[in-house]
């Protein structure tokens, strides 16, 4: 008879119960009464954990310092480590008595130990004796190891300071290589000074001398040593400086009296400088006292007192300039010029030409109470400008300012404005010293093409938009041959036009390339 389905699953059943009671490593066999080993495959192995993403590569320092031509050479100062490396330190001789050049050398600065001058002061008049020439390569960095450090480059002597689009020459102060430099620091040590033989006015090394006579002469503010310019060679020629920052100048260095990041005495018309950044001055950005020396794309971010200062019988053009203000501390004008005082009849009579500027003025409190300051009796003429102020944008003082042509000697008339367009804070112009505020309207209004009413549009703080755009320009040419034609207003055309990018440096004043060196860093190209 067969067995039922019941019977049938006892034995099953049994059988199932026995191996759950058995671990899963030894499992008794009913057949044989042995164990069965079961080996489980090894664990993969962890995956490597992701390498550490890699830091900047540092510097390392030059073995030693080059030879140079001077028979003085550099003298080894050891090494000196901020973040981006350790550098060795190549002190330059207190003054170069031969032509001299300081090559770029991977891992090594050049080092101001005090006052540096390039040659000795060959005076007011032309002389034929071989000038002193310093030449500094592209990439070249110039650190102030003191306060008290600046470069002097005496009358009759020259510097040839040529840096590119991608390897700016920097002058900057110790701090900046330690890393100790922020967007606020000023003043840490003197500037870069240029010395020259053309005409000035306000004769201080003889006060009874010809103004802009070879016997008018002045000495540098806050040298402690003679350091004098002026003459009467208006052509002279103090060399050239190209793609140049200058960080951090400004340091007093007597009395009350400091430098600017570049100072520029009766230096002459055959001297070349372009391309020049200026940052974060406790002075000027820079004045010109004197001379005939024009300027082209200049940036000037953060100055402590005023952008451009002019006086003293300078007459030159700037074109294409860049200025922005700093939103606090003692931050003054875009442009200061002359100075009212008891020697403004004087000749030759301060003339600037400026064309295609753009001036951002964020600081509310400026002590001159406009974003443009022009007084005395000099003369000047403005084109294609825009300026965004916080406070008044101009403000015309003494009455000589307003003069009609030959009203005193040399006097070429009222200050003249073509196709300038300003956006102002409170009140929009200012009147001081015998002016009222309606004749610096009229003033202003007399122009061509000008707004006092306008709204900017412009871009990554300083690059046109569509309202500068849309403004009518005039050619800077009908003003001065030498000024180059632009067909805008401002000093950058649009987001195409980058011919500040790549040799300046960024800040919290400005960005100027998404990729560009911080001014508080050192450039390691």
């Amino acid at each position: 008879m067969a067995r039922s389905n019941v019977e049938r699953l006892i034995p099953l059943l049994s059988a199932c119960a026995a191996l759950a009671a058995c671990g899963a490593e030894s499992i008794d066999s009913p057949g044989s009464g042995g164990n069965i080993t079961i080996n489980n495959p090894p664990a993969a192995p962890a995956p490597p954990a992701p390498a550490p993403p890699a830091g900047p590569t540092l510097v390392t320092p030059a073995t030693g310092c080059p030879t140079i031509e001077d028979a003085a050479g550099l003298a080894d100062r050891g090494t000196i480590t901020g973040p981006t490396g350790t550098y060795r330190v190549c002190e330059l001789p207190a003054r170069f008595t031969r032509s001299s050049t300081l090559t770029r050398v991977p891992g090594l600065l050049y080092s101001l130990g005090g006052r540096t001058d390039v040659g000795l002061d060959r005076g007011a008049a032309t002389t034929a004796d071989a000038a002193v020439v310093l030449t500094i390569q592209p990439g070249v960095v110039v650190f102030a190891s003191s306060g008290v450090s600046w470069l002097a480059v005496n009358r009759g002597n020259r510097i040839n300071a040529v840096g590119s689009a991608t390897q700016p020459i920097v002058f900057t102060s110790r701090d900046n290589v330690l890393g100790l430099a922020t967007d606020s620091s000023q003043g840490q040590w003197g500037g870069v000074v240029l010395l020259g033989r053309a005409p000035i006015t306000d004769c201080t090394v003889a006060p009874g001398a010809v103004p802009g006579g070879i016997a008018c002469e002045r000495q540098t503010e806050g040298a402690v040593d003679p350091a004098y310019y002026g003459g009467a060679t208006p052509a002279d020629n103090s060399g050239t400086m190209r793609f140049v920052q200058i960080r951090y100048s400004g340091y007093v260095l007597s009395g009350d009296s400091e430098l600017q990041s570049l100072t520029l005495g009766g230096v002459g018309s055959a001297t070349v400088i372009d391309h020049i950044h200026s940052h974060n001055s406790s002075d000027d950005a820079f004045e010109n006292f004197g001379g005939t020396v024009s300027m082209k794309y200049l940036v000037l971010t953060g100055a402590d007192d005023d952008n451009i200062d002019v006086d003293t019988g300078w007459q030159g053009r700037l074109q294409y300039v860049i200025g922005v203000q700093k939103t606090s501390g003692n931050a003054d004008s875009m442009i200061e010029q002359d100075s009212a005082n008891a020697l403004e009849a004087q000749t030759p009579r301060t003339f600037q030409k400026l064309a295609n500027f753009t001036f951002v003025h964020r600081n509310a409190a400026s002590g001159n109470g406009a974003a443009m300051l022009f007084r005395g009796g000099s003369d000047l003429t403005l084109v294609n400008g825009v300026v965004v102020s916080q406070m008044p944008c101009l403000r015309l003082n003494g009455a000589n300012i307003l003069g009609a042509a030959g009203s005193i000697p040399g006097k070429l008339g009222p200050p003249v404005y073509r196709s300038v367009a300003m956006q102002c804070g409170g009140a929009t112009f200012v009147g001081s010293g015998g002016v009222t505020a309606q004749q610096v309207a009229d003033n202003f209004n007399a122009g061509t093409n000008n707004t006092s009413t306008f709204t900017n549009s412009l871009t990554g703080t300083f690059i046109n938009g569509a309202n500068e755009t849309a403004r009518t320009a005039t050619d800077p040419k009908t003003v001065d041959p030498l000024f180059d034609t632009t067909t805008y207003i401002g000093a950058v055309k649009d987001a195409t036009d980058t011919w500040y990018a790549g040799w300046t440096c960024n800040s919290a004043t400005a960005t100027f390339s998404a990729t560009g060196t911080a001014c508080t860093s050192l450039p390691t190209i």
